[in-house]
C-alpha cells in the first residue's frame, strides 16, 4: 500500500484564531496536493509564554474551536488528519498537550496526551519546565486504521525509545512525532533521534514541526521530516513555512523488519554493579 502524506510546518503565535486560520490554509493546500494523510505540528493552536494569557484563550476539548474547525475540514476534504497537538484546559490546574487523529468522517479516532515533559536547561539562559504547565499522560496509543497502524507520540517523547519500541511491537507501521523543537537541541539531535527511532522500530516516522521566531524568547528548529523504516530521510522541510509531501510504501516496513528482526530479539537480563 502506498500512502501520500503532507506535513504542515508553520510559525504559531499566541492567537489561536490566527493560528487556526493558517492551519486551515495549509491543510487545504495539502489536500489540493493529493495528500491522504495530513499532519500538523505540536501545540498547533498556540505558542505562548504567558500562563495568564493561555488561561484566557484556551478551551476544554469539547469547546475547542480549533479542534472543531480542523475536524470539519478533515470531513470536507475527506482526509485523515493528525492534529499534532493542541494545548487544552483540563479542568485542573495544568493544561493538556493532546494529539488527535481525525478520520475522513471528521471523527476523533484516537487521542494521546504527551507523556514525557520537557524540563531542561539548555544553557545561555534557555530553560523550560513543561511539567509546571502541562499534565503528563500515562498511556501509549496505537490506532488501527485503513491507512495503516499509527502510533502517536509528541516531541520530547522522541528521546524515550522504549515508548516507540512498545508501539512497534504492538504493530505500528507509522509513528507520528509532531514537535516544537528548540533550535539548539534541534541542530544537535533532531535528525539523529528521528533516524534512530525509525531504524530501531522499522517504522516510518512522520515529524511535522514548528519553525521560526514565535516570540522574542521562543524559536523553533523546523526541518519537518519523513524517515523511512531503513532510516533514510525521504523529505526535509528546512526552515520555511509550508507543506512537504512524501509517498510511503508500507511494504517497506515488512522488508526492514525481515532484514533486521530486532523487535523479536529481546532478551531478559540483569544489572550487576561492579565495585572496586
Amino acid at each position: 500500500m502506498t500512502l501520500h502524506v503532507g506535513l504542515v510546518q508553520f510559525t504559531a503565535g499566541d492567537n489561536p484564531t490566527a493560528n487556526t486560520e493558517a492551519l486551515l490554509g495549509y491543510i487545504n493546500q495539502a489536500a489540493d496536493g493529493g495528500a491522504q494523510f495530513v499532519l500538523t505540528p505540536e501545540v498547533s493552536n498556540i505558542i505562548s509564554g504567558s500562563r495568564s494569557h493561555q488561561e484566557k484563550v484556551l478551551h476544554e476539548q469539547g469547546d475547542d474551536p480549533t479542534l472543531k474547525a480542523l475536524s470539519a475540514l478533515a470531513k470536507a476534504r475527506q482526509i485523515w488528519l493528525l492534529i499534532g497537538s493542541l494545548a487544552l484546559k483540563s479542568g485542573g490546574e495544568r493544561f493538556l498537550n493532546r494529539s488527535f487523529l481525525i478520520s475522513p468522517e471528521g471523527k476523533i479516532i484516537a487521542h494521546y496526551d504527551k507523556i514525557h515533559m520537557f524540563d531542561v536547561a539548555l544553557g545561555d539562559g534557555e530553560s523550560y519546565r513543561e511539567s509546571a504547565q502541562f499534565q503528563p499522560g500515562n498511556r501509549s496509543v496505537l490506532a488501527d486504521t485503513d491507512i495503516g497502524k499509527i502510533g502517536l507520540t509528541i516531541c520530547y517523547d522522541l528521546r524515550f525509545p522504549q515508548l516507540h519500541r512498545t508501539l512497534a511491537k504492538a504493530g505500528a507501521q507509522i509513528l507520528t512525532a509532531p514537535a516544537a523543537f528548540t533550535v539548539p537541541s534541534g541542530k544537535a539531535h533532531w535528525h539523529t533521534l528521528l533516524k534512530a527511532r525509525a531504524i530501531e522500530t522499522g517504522c516510518f516516522i512522520l515529524a511535522p514541526a514548528m519553525v521560526g521566531q514565535h516570540s522574542p524568547k521562543r524559536a523553533t528548529y523546523g526541518h519537518s521530516l519523513v524517515v523511512s523504516p531503513w532510516g533514510e530521510v525521504l523529505t526535509d522541510a528546512g526552515t520555511e513555512e509550508g507543506v512537504t509531501f512524501a509517498e510511503l510504501d508500507l511494504n517497506l516496513v515488512k522488508e526492514a523488519r525481515a532484514k533486521i528482526p530486532a523487535l523479536t530479539h529481546d532478551q531478559e537480563f540483569t544489572l550487576d554493579h561492579a565495585q572496586q
